[in-house]
């Protein structure tokens, strides 16, 4: 897990530690304290956060697009970039801009792989014009697209989401407003997504039984 406080008082350093708002459980998960609204139309709904400079979520990206693509008809899985300061809002414009281009399928895995394994800076404008470009985007639309009300409104999202979720450490992954794991929980990035099968079922047995 990469703890954002030691982020923002020096570089990137990434260390365990136990979700921020989650009651530790004698298992492999937390309680989030206070549980948050979800907003599944009815599935049940998981969302990681993350960040594109850490290297934990860079490991956790296979598994949980594996995972994703044969998730259950009743789940629906989100994404969300944390931004609890404007310390990570260039990856963060980054990943909503391409979701607003319709470009996040295809490039969300090349991200982490262009920061963590090839050493490009994003977060440099001319870096990653170059970059869009060698990626079929035009960095003149992706400029646009990065200031339009959307995408503004995205990041909004993504900041009041990070403090109600209470996040201080990524990659985090909650279930259903309620219950959240990550790699300290399940030590080891590999061992999440089956901690989230054990939540997706438990949810889903929570909800039929309040039926």
């Amino acid at each position: 897990m990469t703890s954002l406080r030691q982020l923002f008082a020096a570089a990137l350093v990434a260390f365990g530690f136990a979700a921020a708002g989650a009651s530790a459980q004698p298992a492999d998960y937390g309680l989030l304290n206070p549980p948050q609204p979800t907003e599944g139309g009815g599935k049940i709904e998981v969302i990681e956060f993350f960040w594109y400079g850490c290297p934990h979520c860079a490991r956790l990206e296979p598994f949980l697009a594996k995972w994703a693509a044969a998730a259950p008809k009743d789940v629906v899985v989100k994404r969300v970039h944390a931004l609890p300061s404007n310390a990570w809002l260039e990856n963060a414009t980054l990943f909503y801009t391409l979701e607003a281009m319709g470009q996040v399928d295809r490039l969300h895995s090349k991200v982490f792989e262009a920061i963590h394994n090839e050493g490009v800076n994003l977060n440099i404008e001319s870096v990653r014009n170059s970059w869009l470009t060698k990626n079929g985007i035009d960095p003149v639309k992706y400029a646009e697209v990065a200031k339009s009300f959307s995408v503004q409104t995205k990041l909004n999202r993504a900041r009041q989401m990070t403090s109600s979720y209470k996040v201080d450490g990524v990659p985090q992954i909650y279930v259903n407003g309620k219950y959240v794991t990550n790699n300290t929980y399940a030590q080891g990035e590999p061992k999440i997504m089956p901690i989230v099968d054990k939540l997706v079922d438990r949810a889903r047995k929570e909800s039929v039984a309040a039926k």
